[in-house]
């Protein structure tokens, strides 16, 4: 990968060229409309940068000459690694492969990364994407947090449909805390499909009774696997890379003829009650902006706290693109920031907690 700013983001946008010529993406391209309020992120000087600017273009020009194109399923599955792969900056990071209880995975950990863990659960609407093509994610998620990433290879559909995801995931979180992850400085974290199991993992952990991590990070959730929010229709010229009919189609593989509002599968769904702190982040270039939305307004009214942080123009999951994109240098950063902030948090409650108990133990045996 080349060290070099502008010959990263060249070869970036030629990855891309190459990824929507074989993607089938037939979604055109018009001006967003932008959703106001406190949620909403702005941008330094209030201009977009060059970068986002070329890979709209490029998204726009592609989606005709990709019309009619459709690609099986193991090309899909090899295209998002490939488009991983280029995108990934591996440098100063260490990567090493793991059985985490019969669930492939994989440990990415900066240089120093000693705050906690993270458990990283990659996006692709259940059918594609693997721990390679979210290598660059999890590694930019280390240098941003201080934190070791694990990434989960869970089974895909439909090959193995719901709830084999939900069920590696929770393996993969217990596997973690019984090699010496500390719940209180652990994150689960994820991005599309991922930020939907990311709250299914954590509602499994707590109907479980298993202990509950810091926090959850969740990076344009699919949290719907209907369909119904506003955003599906009124952002459909507006997202370059995910349609409804697409999310419908993943959903079907997903499922099958399972309950489309399963909360494990769908966590809009879901009684959220008792879930660590959330924090959702979303493009207002999405048609899963809503379902952003609406886990955060479901969460808030479960007395869950919630942050969301609605990024103006952002595709589908940009912190992806961060190698080239400032935009997700920048929402990375947000993530690390709050990663950082429950970690403390947490830890600071865990310990109060023993102080209490331990003053509270001095003060019985004195009082005999």
């Amino acid at each position: 990968m080349p060290h070099n700013a502008a010959a990263r983001s060249n070869l970036a946008l030629r990855t891309m060229e190459r990824y929507n010529q074989n993607s089938g993406s037939t979604v055109p391209l018009i001006n967003a409309t932008h959703r106001q309020g406190n949620e909403m992120q702005g941008r330094e000087n209030g201009m977009a940068s060059p970068q986002l600017k070329d890979l709209y273009e490029l998204f726009a020009e592609r989606a005709a000459a990709a019309a009619g194109s459709t690609p099986t399923l193991e090309q899909r599955r090899e295209s998002i690694n490939l488009l991983g792969q280029r995108f990934e900056s591996l440098d100063g990071t260490r990567t090493e492969a793991v059985n985490a209880d019969g669930v492939p995975a994989e440990w990415v950990s900066a240089q120093g990364a000693d705050n906690g863990t993270v458990l990283y659960l990659h996006g692709g609407g259940y059918v594609i994407g693997s721990v390679i093509s979210h290598r660059g994610m999890a590694a930019n998620l280390s240098r941003s947090s201080g934190c070791r990433v694990l990434t989960v290879d869970y089974r895909l559909a439909p090959e193995h449909k719901h709830p084999a995801q939900v069920e590696d995931a929770q393996t993969a979180y217990r596997w973690m805390l019984k090699h010496g992850a500390d719940p209180s400085t652990t994150i689960v974290a994820g991005d599309s499909a991922g930020g939907g199991l990311t709250v299914a993992t954590l509602l499994s952990a707590r109907d479980a009774g298993d202990p509950l991590p810091a926090a959850g990070v969740c990076i344009s959730p699919w949290v719907d696997m209907e369909g119904m929010g506003e955003s599906m229709n009124t952002k459909a010229g507006v997202d370059p890379t995910v349609s409804k009919a697409g999310l419908l189609d993943m959903a079907a593989h997903f499922l099958g003829d399972g309950d489309r509002r399963d909360p494990l599968a769908a966590p809009l769904y879901a009684d959220l009650a008792g879930l660590p702190p959330l924090l959702i982040i979303v493009g207002t270039a999405e048609v899963l902006l809503d379902d952003a939305v609406r886990l955060h307004e479901k969460a808030e009214t479960a007395s869950v706290s919630s942050r969301l942080k609605i990024w103006e123009d952002m595709v589908h999951i940009w912190p992806w693109f961060a190698p080239f994109l400032p935009e997700g240098q920048q929402a990375m950063k947000q993530m690390g920031d709050f990663i950082k902030e429950q970690i403390c948090a947490a830890s600071f409650w865990k310990e109060s907690v023993a102080i209490k108990h331990t003053t509270s133990g001095i003060g019985q045996r004195t009082r005999r």
